[in-house]
């Protein structure tokens, strides 16, 4: 008689797995789906009504089309770096990060489960402020395949740089009191300084020079590209895409998020030790 060894559940499979519980447990909780959705969606909204003028140079594309399509950034924003970064303060402040510690779910797991999580609600809030886009202000849709290629890797990387640095963000908050406080000032400011919520052009160069070493400014960058004309690029700081920049930067931040979180990433939370 022989016995058969069951394999250990690898890292990926087990993060998976956690991915697949968060996402139910999130959708449970429809008053935060609500609010996490409907913030960028009503901020795009108002935006878009007030910068509604033809923009300068490009008469056929709206102010609101150019807000539309780098708020996008945001969207994923609020939903891969400050709600996933307040949910781990909540989970290791009620202990559950603790209860996970006994069972297989590793660090490395519970990352990708985060991951997931944050890439179907992500999809989710971004397909809510597209459909608002198209139907408000008329912003067109991509109709070629490289754009929608494009699309497809700026989100990719987005969605893990932002969630990775969304959970070393969370060990700089004490508690779920000062979570908010921590998770919103950073991006309300590279809001600003970025080029996402004031048009890139009236921004000072100092503002501009300090947003570009962080990802923010590059987002909002890419989703322009992926939704707008090539004629508005010339109203960019470098006056093109840069498409190969975006990419070197977003991996770039992709790779310290992950070093920050291997680096700062507790189970417990240090007023219990």
């Amino acid at each position: 008689m022989t016995t058969e060894t069951l394999p250990l559940p690898s890292t990926l499979r087990t993060g998976l797995a956690r991915g697949a519980a968060e996402v139910r447990a999130y959708f449970r909780e429809r008053d935060a789906v609500v609010f996490t959705f409907a913030l960028p969606t009503v901020i795009l909204i108002l935006l878009g009504m007030i910068f509604d003028e033809p923009l300068d140079g490009v008469p056929d594309v709206t102010v609101s089309q150019v807000f539309a399509a780098g708020m996008v950034a945001y969207g994923i924003l609020s939903t891969a770096f400050i709600s996933i970064g307040m949910g781990i303060v909540a989970d290791r402040e009620d202990g559950t990060l603790k209860r996970l510690r006994g069972t297989p779910v590793t660090a490395g797991a519970y990352l990708i489960g985060k991951i997931v999580l944050v890439a179907v609600t992500t999809a989710a809030s971004v397909a809510l402020m597209l459909a608002v886009a198209v139907l408000l202000f008329d912003l067109e849709l991509p109709g070629d395949t490289g754009r929608w290629i494009t699309f497809t890797w700026l989100m990719a990387l987005s969605v893990v740089a932002c969630t990775l640095l969304g959970i070393a963000a969370s060990t700089l908050a004490r508690s779920t009191r000062s979570a908010p406080a921590v998770m919103n000032l950073p991006v309300l400011a590279l809001q600003f300084t970025s080029g996402i919520f004031v048009h890139v052009t009236t921004l000072p160069d100092g503002m501009l020079t300090v947003a570009s070493w962080f990802p923010v400014k590059w987002m909002g960058q890419g989703f322009r590209s992926v939704f707008l004309p090539d004629a508005v690029a010339a109203q960019e700081v470098a006056g093109s895409w840069e498409h190969g920049r975006i990419a070197l930067v977003l991996t770039a931040w992709c790779l310290v998020g992950l070093a920050l979180c291997l680096a700062t990433f507790r189970w417990t939370d240090r007023r219990t030790r």
